[in-house]
């Protein structure tokens, strides 16, 4: 392991960390995306801190950041951008999507049109318009907010732009003691305001090269496809897990390795990345409407259980 590397992924944490108060799991989850060049949606109740993660990251590094507030009259054009006649010609002017790190808050509120207006970009690192292709920077990475989609306005997001993202992220609430350090914390202000930079975007690009250099053993890639074919074949399942979705699992293992301080995936790796990967791009047979998180979360965890694991 590359000591700068670490150094940087420790100086990241503890940035975040300073304002994001009793949510370590979900910070590291959030910084296994960012190494793996990944996205990330954060999903739970209004006022639990899924903005403020999102925020966190995005102002520890120093690269453009541009946040989108989705509702129901948000266009397209609105998050890409749109051709103007200027001094004779069309001009395209980029819309917030063109930058490093872009928060989609609450990204179920606008209809699905809008929503996949994400897509291209979010699978391809490109968007096209008016018979145009334009690249996005690098690197490239989208924060996704949403409330559990029972809640009043909001859009249940389309299997496709669901599978594009690397993980699912519940916040959940803070702890008696976390939760008294962020009202102090709060007296004078918002503390993620006063977040500054600490690392480059060069840097952020090295860690997630160095990502994909670690080393993944063949019974640890045997262990990660008998869970994905396990998905496959339960009978609590429509559908399992895709081949988009066994390579991100397989990224996903990678980037919590090296942040752990290995360059070699264990199979407690695979295990800790199965729930955040896998369980949103799976559908349970017979699910009620606002409990497929929890149905499939406990499916994946069943489908764990049931495989050997390698020693």
């Amino acid at each position: 392991m590359n000591e700068s590397t670490q150094a940087v992924l420790k100086r990241l944490q503890a940035n975040m960390e300073s304002v994001v108060l009793g949510k370590i799991e979900a910070v590291r989850k959030t910084l296994v995306a960012l190494m793996a060049g990944e996205h990330i949606l954060l999903e739970d109740v209004p006022g639990v801190g899924k903005t403020l993660i999102a925020k966190a990251l995005a102002k520890s590094i120093d690269g453009k950041f541009t946040r989108v507030q989705f509702t129901p009259d948000l266009l397209p054009s609105d998050i890409i951008g749109s051709s103007v006649f200027h001094d004779g010609e069309f001009k395209f002017n980029q819309g917030p999507i063109f930058a490093n790190v872009i928060l989609g808050d609450e990204i179920n509120r606008a209809p699905p049109r809008t929503q996949s207006a994400l897509l291209e970009a979010m699978s391809e690192r490109q968007a096209s318009v008016d018979g145009k292709t334009y690249s996005m920077p690098d690197p490239f990475l989208v924060i996704a907010t949403q409330n559990p989609f029972e809640f009043e306005g909001t859009y249940v997001l389309p299997e496709s732009q669901l599978d594009r993202f690397m993980m699912r992220i519940e916040v959940g609430y803070p702890n008696r003691e976390a939760e008294r350090g962020v009202l102090r914390s709060h007296r004078t202000g918002e503390p993620v305001d006063t977040l500054k930079p600490v690392v480059t975007l060069e840097e952020v690009s090295a860690v997630q090269a160095m990502t994909r250099t670690v080393q993944v053993e063949d019974s640890i890639v045997d262990y990660l496809q008998d869970i994905v074919e396990k998905s496959r074949n339960s009978h609590e399942l429509q559908v399992g897990v895709s081949t988009r979705g066994a390579i991100a699992f397989y990224r996903a293992a990678q980037a919590l390795a090296m942040l752990s301080g290995r360059n070699y995936v264990v199979p407690d790796d695979v295990k800790k990345m199965a729930v955040p990967v896998l369980s949103h791009r799976v559908l349970p047979r017979g699910f009620a409407a606002g409990s497929e998180r929890t149905i499939a979360e406990s499916i994946i965890t069943r489908c764990l259980e049931t495989v050997p694991v390698p020693v």
